[in-house]
């Protein structure tokens, strides 16, 4: 009779340290279907990797950095970005591959689908500083996306095309969604259009896109496939009802796809197992065989759809079709680097209840401070020799953030129920109208003042961009962008402010 041999101590404890120490590729790889792309701007993939992660480029001079982990294996060097991007803003330039097959995500250029405000077509780079977290207890920041935000690779190699199989899996914020096209990480045209049914296969993550095609059981987020002309829970570009909504923060999102037979599998990222919703063979209308065509996107559809919005942490995408014991290994591998929340405010906290000033720092205009007239937000002198029914106008209640907790929302004491919001990149006073879009947009977290005077309030979801006086107009404003209040001149000091105590 055949006996297994017998494992001594020793080796027993070596395999699990092999298990315990190894990258989620590391664990693809032993299971025969390797990565090809492996993008994270939170940790390294593999055990033994070393190098750049991702790059930075801070907006005061143009100055580029790259991040890499704090040792092999290990978790991004936050405070490294931290310091280079110090007094002043940064933005997510590259998302470096780490398999070796230099897949390296830059930003989205232009597509066949209408794009957002950039005269040039190109989709905007995601704030540095958007999605802190930590992993198991060591900070580091992921890649949040806001419409018009997208990253890309038309030139990937290794990556599947045709019917090829391959395997996919994404680590989410839970809670960063909307309904719009597209939030995808995956395969997808290598011409930025739309060139077909089957074209693409990619992790989608949201609320679906509005059509009614491709839906789960709740109201969403779902964790679907985007398979180009289709968002797909199942079979059908119906409802699956086994597909739930996803209520976790951080989520493990999976969609792996072979000749006639693809699968979604998801849980959640700080905690348990792996859940099927659906495995089965490929939808019809285009789609079996399938004509997949190698690019790697982020954050948009295949055409550069772009309205959407999520929150990227990690994401890899295999050879072959993993097997969902080797998806239940990495897995257990992503629990274990422990994701979790950390502050989304690097200045002094505000007291909630609290009523609030806010003065302006720039030189010409230290006796202005935010106030309103009408739904207009602007700067106005204001003194104590002011009426009142003035003061009132230029006095803030401090509340919880609408759309994010972590954050702060700001309520017009003379105008109750109204709070300041960003509508077109204008602060606007408006009445709060409890949809999700209202919260977001009126949702802002203070980081230490860029111009080493009070604070600078950067917008939740938009957080590449400050509120900012500009000709005593207030609008969200980013660090160079293409907006004529995005001009870079004055623009620490113009998005500076000191807070005091309210004027009534």
């Amino acid at each position: 009779m055949f006996s297994r041999p017998r494992l001594d101590r020793a080796s027993v404890l070596a395999l699990i340290l092999g298990l315990v120490n190894a990258g989620p590729c590391d664990i693809y790889s032993s299971g025969g279907t390797p990565c090809v792309a492996a993008h994270s701007t939170t940790r390294a993939l593999y055990s033994g990797y070393s190098g750049a992660l991702y790059q930075v480029s801070r907006g005061s001079d143009g100055a580029t950095t790259n991040i890499g982990p704090l040792s092999a294996g290990g978790v991004a060097n936050a405070a490294a970005q931290d310091s280079f991007c110090a007094s002043t803003t940064c933005l997510i330039t590259i998302i470096y591959d780490q398999s070796g097959h230099g897949n390296h995500l830059t930003q989205a250029p232009p597509g066949g689908a209408a794009n957002g405000p950039d005269p040039n077509g190109y989709d905007y780079l995601a704030s540095a500083v958007g999605a802190p977290v930590t992993l198991n207890g060591q900070k580091a920041y992921g890649v949040f996306i806001s419409p018009f935000t997208g990253y890309r690779n038309n030139a990937a190699t290794g990556t599947a095309t045709g019917d090829a199989p391959e395997g996919l899996y994404a680590v989410f914020d839970g809670t960063h969604f909307n309904a719009k096209c597209c939030f995808d990480y995956g395969n997808a045209e290598k011409s930025s259009d739309d060139t077909g049914n089957g074209h693409m296969e990619a992790i989608y993550f949201g609320a679906g896109d509005g059509s009614g095609h491709g839906t789960g059981a709740g109201n969403g987020p779902w964790i679907m496939a985007d398979l180009e002309n289709g968002l797909f829970s199942g079979y059908n570009p119906g409802n699956n009802p086994a597909d739930p909504t996803i209520s976790s923060r951080f989520v493990t999102a999976i969609v792996k796809g072979e000749p006639n037979q693809w699968a979604i599998r998801g849980g959640n990222a700080a905690s348990g197992s792996l859940s099927t919703y659906y495995s089965g063979i490929r939808p019809a209308g285009g789609y079996n065989p399938m004509s997949k065509e190698g690019a790697i996107i982020l954050g948009t559809g295949g055409d550069n759809s772009d309205g959407a919005q999520g929150t990227f942490y990690e994401g890899v995408m295999t050879t072959g079709y993993p097997s969902d014991a080797t998806e239940n290994l990495v897995q257990a591998n992503i629990v274990a680097a422990n994701y979790a929340v950390t502050s989304l405010i690097s200045g002094p906290a505000l007291s909630v209840g609290s009523h609030i000033s806010l003065r302006a720092t720039t030189p010409c205009c230290v006796t202005r401070y935010i106030a309103h007239t009408g739904s207009i937000v602007n700067t106005q002198v204001i003194s104590s020799a002011n009426t009142t029914a003035v003061k009132q106008t230029a006095s803030w209640i401090v509340h919880t953030g609408l759309g994010n907790s972590g954050c702060y929302s700001f309520e017009s004491v003379d105008t109750p129920g109204s709070y300041i919001r960003h509508s077109n990149y204008e602060l606007m006073l408006n009445v709060d109208d409890g949809s999700m879009l209202f919260a977001d947009d009126a949702t802002f977290c203070p980081e230490t003042g860029l111009d080493g005077q009070g604070s600078s309030l950067r917008s939740w979801s938009y957080p590449t961009r400050y509120w900012r006086h500009y000709n005593a107009i207030l609008y969200i404003a980013s660090n160079g962008g293409p907006l004529f209040f995005d001009a870079t001149n004055l623009f620490n000091d113009d998005v500076s402010f000191v807070i005091s105590a309210g004027f009534a």
